[in-house]
C-alpha cells in the first residue's frame, strides 16, 4: 500500500501534531461553553450533556474502523477526508440555530477524528522507525496532545466569554487548514495497493456498534443508574457485540482486527495501561475543575489559567521520557509516570473546602502533570513495538480506542462515586468530599496501571528484542 518513501519527517510531524492538538482542544473546549449553548439554542437540560457524549460516541466508536480503513485505503487518503470532515462539521456546528443541528455537528466531528486519530499516529510510526528518532516524534505528539486538551479549558472560556459560543467551533477551521497545508506539502502519497483487501464489513458492524453502545450505555449512566433496565440492556448489547466481533475475527480472512497482535505483550499490555491511565485522567481533569470553579469559586477564564502549569509538567515530563525511552526503554518510564500519577492523585484527594489554588491545585498539578508526560509517548512505543506498517493503523486505532473507552468508562464510574459520597448535598464541604472520592478512585486505577506496566510489559532484556 506504501511507498518506501517516509516523505519530509519534520513536515510529516508538524501535520501530525497540529491534527492531534486540534482533536485534543475539541474535546475540552466545549465543556466551558455548554452554559452559553444552552441559553443561545434553548436545550433541554438532560439534553445539553449529548453536545459532550454525541462526539465521545462516534469517536470512540469508529477508532477502529479507522485504523483498520488507514491500512487499507492510505494514510493520507484517511488522514485528509477525515481533517475535512471534522472541518465541514465544525463550521455547521459553529453555524447551528437548533439543538440537533449542533448535535449532529458533533456527531461528524466524531467521526472525523476516528479517521484522522488512527491515520496521524500511524505516519509517525512510518516515518519514524523504531528507536531514538520515534520516540522523540511521539514525544512531540504526546505534549502537543496533552497541550491540546488543558489549553481547550481555556480557550473555551476566553472565547465563550469574549467572543461568543460559536468561536469554540469555529477556532477548528484555521488549525485544520495548517494541518490539511502540511499535510498536502509533506506526507507522502498513497501508493496504488497491487492488491487490495476487502474491509471486514461484519467485524467493523460489530466493533463500531459495540463500542458505541458501550459507550452510550456508560455515558447514560450517570442520569439512568447503572442498575436500571435500560443501562444493564445497553451494556449486554454492547458487550454481546463485542464478543461477536472476537468469534468473527477469529475466523475472518481478512480482519478488521487480527487478534493475534494482541498476542504481544508490548500491544496488550500498553492498551490494558493507557486504558487504566485515561479512566483516572479524565476523571483527573474533571474533578479539579469542578472543585476550582464550585468549591474555590474560580471563573471559567481562571479555572482554565489555572491548567497552563499542568501543560508545562507534561511537557516537562514528556522530555524526560524522550531521553530516558531512547536508552532504557518505555517500560522504565511507564512504571515511573503511573506511579507517579498515582501519587499527585492520591495528593488532590487531600483537597479542602476551605483551601486555595497555591495550597490545594498547584503541587499536586505538578506532580501528576509530570507523571502523565512520562507516560504519553512512552505507551505509544509501547503499542507500537513490533508492528508492522500494515498494521500500523489498527495499532494506532486500537490504542486511541482502548483510550476513549478507558476515559468515558472511568469518568463516569467516579463521578457515580463522587455522587454517592455527596448524597445530593451541594454545600462545599460536602462537594469537596465527592471530588475527593472520585480523586482517590482515580489514584486506584493509576496503582493499577503500574501494576500493568510492572507484569505485563516485557523486561529490559525482552526490550532489546520485543516479539
Amino acid at each position: 500500500m506504501y511507498r518506501n518513501s517516509r516523505g519530509r519527517p519534520a513536515v510529516v510531524l508538524a501535520a501530525v501534531a497540529v491534527a492531534q492538538f486540534v482533536f485534543a482542544l475539541d474535546q475540552s473546549v466545549v465543556n466551558v461553553a455548554l452554559p452559553a449553548v444552552r441559553t443561545a439554542l434553548g436545550f433541554a437540560p438532560l439534553d445539553l450533556s449529548w453536545v459532550v457524549h454525541v462526539y465521545a460516541l462516534t469517536f470512540g466508536g469508529a477508532l477502529l474502523l479507522g485504523g483498520r480503513a488507514c491500512d487499507l485505503y492510505g494514510r493520507r487518503r484517511l488522514l485528509t477526508l477525515g481533517l475535512a470532515l471534522f472541518a465541514v462539521c465544525s463550521l455547521a456546528g459553529g453555524l447551528a440555530q437548533a439543538p440537533w443541528q449542533l448535535i449532529a455537528a458533533r456527531a461528524g466531528q466524531g467521526l472525523g477524528a476516528a479517521a484522522a486519530a488512527p491515520a496521524a499516529l500511524s505516519l509517525l510510526t512510518a516515518t519514524f522507525p523504531e528507536g531514538r528518532s520515534r520516540v522523540r516524534a511521539l514525544g512531540v505528539w504526546s505534549a502537543v496532545n496533552a497541550a491540546g486538551g488543558a489549553l481547550g479549558v481555556l480557550a473555551g472560556g476566553l472565547l465563550t466569554q469574549y467572543a461568543g459560543w460559536r468561536w469554540v467551533m469555529l477556532v477548528n477551521l484555521p488549525i485544520v487548514a495548517a494541518a490539511l497545508v502540511l499535510t498536502a506539502a509533506g506526507v507522502p502519497a498513497d501508493a496504488r495497493a497491487a492488491r487490495r483487501e476487502r474491509l471486514d464489513v461484519p467485524g467493523a458492524l460489530l466493533a463500531t456498534g459495540g463500542c458505541a453502545l458501550l459507550v452510550l450505555g456508560v455515558v447514560r449512566a450517570d442520569r439512568l443508574g447503572w442498575g436500571s433496565p435500560a443501562t444493564l440492556l445497553t451494556l449486554a448489547v454492547a458487550l454481546s457485540s463485542l464478543a461477536g466481533f472476537v468469534l468473527v475475527e477469529s475466523r475472518s480472512s481478512a480482519p478488521l482486527l487480527r487478534l493475534g497482535l494482541l498476542r504481544s505483550r508490548w500491544v496488550a499490555g500498553a492498551n490494558v495501561l493507557v486504558f487504566l491511565a485515561a479512566a483516572g485522567q479524565f476523571a483527573a481533569f474533571y474533578f479539579v475543575s469542578l472543585y476550582m470553579q464550585q468549591v474555590l469559586g474560580m471563573g471559567a477564564a481562571a479555572t482554565g489559567s489555572a491548567f497552563l502549569p499542568f501543560s508545562a509538567g507534561v511537557v516537562v515530563g514528556t522530555v524526560i521520557a524522550t531521553r530516558v525511552t531512547t536508552t532504557r526503554g518505555p517500560r522504565a518510564c511507564l512504571i515511573a509516570g503511573a506511579l507517579l500519577a498515582t501519587a499527585g492523585l492520591a495528593w488532590f484527594a487531600r483537597l479542602s473546602p476551605d483551601g486555595t489554588f497555591l495550597t490545594d491545585v498547584l503541587g499536586p498539578s505538578a506532580v501528576t502533570s509530570i507523571g502523565l508526560g512520562l507516560l504519553l509517548a512512552p505507551v505509544a512505543a509501547a503499542a507500537t513495538t513490533g508492528v508492522t506498517p500494515a498494521e500500523a493503523g489498527t495499532a494506532s486505532g486500537l490504542l486511541n480506542s482502548s483510550r476513549q473507552l478507558g476515559g468515558c468508562i472511568g469518568l463516569a464510574a467516579l463521578a457515580t462515586v463522587a455522587a454517592q459520597r455527596t448524597g445530593g448535598a451541594t454545600d462545599t464541604a460536602a462537594l469537596g468530599d465527592g471530588y475527593a472520592a472520585g480523586l482517590t478512585g482515580g489514584a486506584c486505577l493509576f496503582l493499577l496501571a503500574t501494576a500493568v506496566a510492572v507484569l505485563a510489559l516485557p523486561s529490559r532484556r525482552a526490550e532489546r528484542n520485543p516479539s
